[in-house]
């Protein structure tokens, strides 16, 4: 799959191809049937199939401090896109000129003027333009003004409730990861890198990875869960192989200490050697319990004891 930072890495005479544009932050499931329709259409028409997403998010730039916490990254974002079979990732800057472009120039830049579109394929919820003015309807209308089929796939729907980010935010907000996984497909997953905290776990005996993810990373509410962790490489895509291990992972403040900074610990069971600096993904698969201050340090010990069995009885 090629990367395009930008409309500026398009290729010298790229032809026509079938486009899909979005933030698609999260790649659910409802993304996924979006992607899929592309390019399953792009393989009928013989074209490639080509991916827009946006960097930052809109929100932010459309209304400073408003951006939503952040599903997956834009190297994850990629990753999940190129699973299923698009041929190009392009990596939008989304600045305040453009935010401001009306629906039918947007259009054009976006899709005509560059990349030839033969189709475009968006959720029925997909709106552009200054003020969020242009809809799916005006889209197709424009599509006949400039040459391409317009088409929006219908929301995915799950107990009568349409499969977004916003809901997926909502579950691990709440810490509700089953939830979170049923609409993505997979579990929620936080990517960084290994930093040093202050090693009162390794005191403890239970040495944890202090995970240092992005700025609005989409954080589980407090609490300590049952997940994986995975390796990644210096670009933040995942390497080929099994996971590095199961793990018991702790959200939070950590109370019975009174440290007052919110931390992502993860302690690998049956791991030996040093992670710090090494690219994971913290993935969670279920809350255990929530943050508790203890009355002394042995209370606390037996209760990670409890947590890390509890986690390998459901993981291992």
């Amino acid at each position: 799959m090629q990367r395009w930072q930008g409309f500026d890495a398009v290729p010298p005479g790229w032809g026509k191809c079938v486009v899909t544009i979005g933030v698609f932050d999260g790649i659910h499931r409802g993304h996924q049937a979006i992607i899929g329709e592309a390019v399953a259409l792009a393989a009928e028409r013989g074209l490639p199939s080509v991916l827009i997403t946006f960097v930052p998010h809109p929100a932010e730039v459309v209304r400073p401090g408003s951006h939503p916490p952040v599903l997956t990254t834009i190297v994850r974002r990629a990753e999940l896109v190129e699973q299923l079979g698009v041929d190009v990732f392009c990596a939008l800057p989304f600045t305040y000129d453009f935010s401001r472009l009306p629906p039918d120039e947007f259009i054009h830049q976006a899709l005509v003027e560059r990349l030839h579109a033969s189709a475009v394929i968006v959720g029925e919820n997909f709106r552009y333009g200054h003020h969020a003015a242009g809809d799916v309807p005006l889209l197709q209308i424009l599509g006949r003004r400039f040459g391409f089929a317009a088409r929006g796939v219908g929301l995915l729907q799950d107990n009568d409730r349409a499969l977004s980010a916003t809901y997926v935010r909502s579950c691990v907000h709440a810490g509700d990861m089953e939830g979170a996984a049923l609409i993505l497909g997979r579990p929620h997953r936080l990517d960084g890198f290994v930093e040093r905290g202050d090693q009162r776990g390794r005191e403890l005996g239970y040495p944890t990875a202090n995970l240092h993810a992005e700025a609005w990373a989409a954080i589980p509410a407090d609490g300590v869960y049952a997940g994986r962790v995975v390796r990644l490489d210096e670009r933040g895509r995942t390497l080929d192989g099994p996971p590095l291990g199961v793990a018991a992972i702790s959200v939070g403040t950590n109370p019975t200490f009174e440290v007052r900074q919110r931390r992502v610990e993860a302690y690998v069971l049956d791991f030996e050697g040093d992670l710090y600096g090494a690219s994971i993904g913290v993935e969670f698969v279920s809350r255990l319990r929530g943050m508790e201050r203890f009355a002394d340090v042995d209370a606390l010990v037996r209760q990670m004891a409890i947590d890390v069995e509890q986690t390998r009885a459901l993981l291992c």
